[in-house]
């Protein structure tokens, strides 16, 4: 094996760490030998041990030594991530996150370092500070998810050889708040008479804050009952939903009747100011607040009346599946965190078993008994 872990010692300090160092020897079809020794750039046994096979074909193949690959910090990395990758493939919201999470996050702790130099020692070592900084497991995963791209963006271009394993952080279930069916009576009760037709949308759709301040008259269809959500607000910036694909929601009697008589001609949003204009998130956040406090309920936020909207869908029995169209979740794992609402769920399908076989499974059955039988 020419994988090997060696201790060194800094003279000035005394302080020893280890490094796995490479050292291999290729004889060349020519019947000479080479040999080169270098660390691996990810300090892992088993990463060392890939970095070796790569060595040895570059050796091989003549490719070795032959252009010498400068391997960018992370700091001068991020500009060409950002511009060449983040810009082209990201809505414009994703951007912004992206450059919050480096500059605030990733540069201050890994912008020196050449991104080879980024191992799993270095992440792991990320990871214990940000939870020291009392930054939330969630928060820790949402950078290490951002560092991961940029490392095999890195790797797609050819600039790194091997993307060093990320272990995310464990998170507990997620809590959620939401209405119970009196409360959510209450507060549409509550509310002024021009906010409460987007309460109503709310609770009833399960539209995201954004969604209800991008919804169009043209995306509405009262004869067919329908929804189409294709827009949201999302900085400021009219984008495509979260998922990034449309999804229809169908519209009961209630709803509907309240966007018939919610209809207006201020302009083509549904949910405007009295001139036409777009609301923001801000201004919609104070006639929440004031029907919660004319209800007698707790303050909350917009996102939970999409929480009440699904809940209330599996308390009554909905599929989770449908639960998942109607709130454009990318995996049904996201709209599992309401499964546990579902009445009865793992009672009703035990007492499948109480039920009477069909006659025809009945016969088959009887019939594949006697022949086992007859056969022994």
């Amino acid at each position: 094996m020419s994988v090997r872990k060696e201790k060194r010692r800094n003279p000035k300090t005394g302080e020893v760490w280890e490094k796995y160092r490479v050292d291999v020897v290729v004889t060349m079809p020519d019947g000479t030998t080479q040999r080169v020794r270098k660390d691996a750039p990810v300090q892992t046994r088993r990463d060392a041990e890939r970095f070796e096979q790569e060595l040895k074909r570059a050796i091989l193949d003549g490719s070795y030594g032959k252009v010498e690959t400068v391997v960018p910090t992370l700091a001068a990395f991020e500009k060409e991530f950002i511009s060449n990758y983040a810009e082209a493939n990201n809505k414009n919201s994703e951007v912004r996150t992206k450059k919050s999470a480096i500059k605030n996050h990733l540069v201050p702790a890994f912008g020196t370092k050449r991104l080879d130099q980024i191992g799993v020692r270095e992440i792991e070592a990320f990871k214990s500070a940000k939870l020291k900084e009392g930054k939330s497991p969630k928060s820790v995963n949402n950078y290490l998810t951002m560092l991961r791209k940029m490392l095999s963006v890195a790797h797609e271009w050819e600039i790194i050889s091997i993307i060093p394993k990320v272990k995310w952080l464990k998170l507990p279930l997620s809590e959620f708040d939401f209405l119970t069916f009196e409360e959510a009576d209450r507060l549409i009760a509550g509310a002024d008479d021009e906010w409460r037709t987007m309460i109503v949308v709310a609770l009833k759709t399960g539209l995201r804050q954004g969604e209800l301040l991008a919804l169009r008259w043209d995306d509405v269809d009262l004869v067919a009952g329908r929804i189409v959500v294709s827009q949201n607000l999302a900085y400021g910036e009219i984008t495509t939903p979260k998922s990034g694909k449309k999804r229809e929601v169908e519209l009961g009697d209630d709803v509907l009747a309240a966007l018939k008589r919610h209809r207006h001609l201020r302009g083509d949003l549904v949910f405007c100011k009295a001139d036409g204009g777009m609301l923001t998130k801000g201004e919609s956040k104070h006639p929440l607040w004031r029907a919660c406090k004319r209800a007698g309920l707790r303050r909350i936020g917009w996102h939970v009346l999409r929480h009440t909207f699904a809940s209330h869908l599996v308390m009554r029995g909905a599929v989770l599946k449908s639960v998942q169209e109607l709130l454009g979740h990318g995996t049904i794992k996201m709209t599992e965190r309401y499964a546990h609402l579902s009445p009865d769920v793992r009672k009703d399908a035990v007492r499948l078993l109480d039920r009477p076989v069909p006659s025809g499974h009945v016969h088959t059955a009887s019939m594949n008994a006697a022949a086992e039988a007859k056969s022994a």
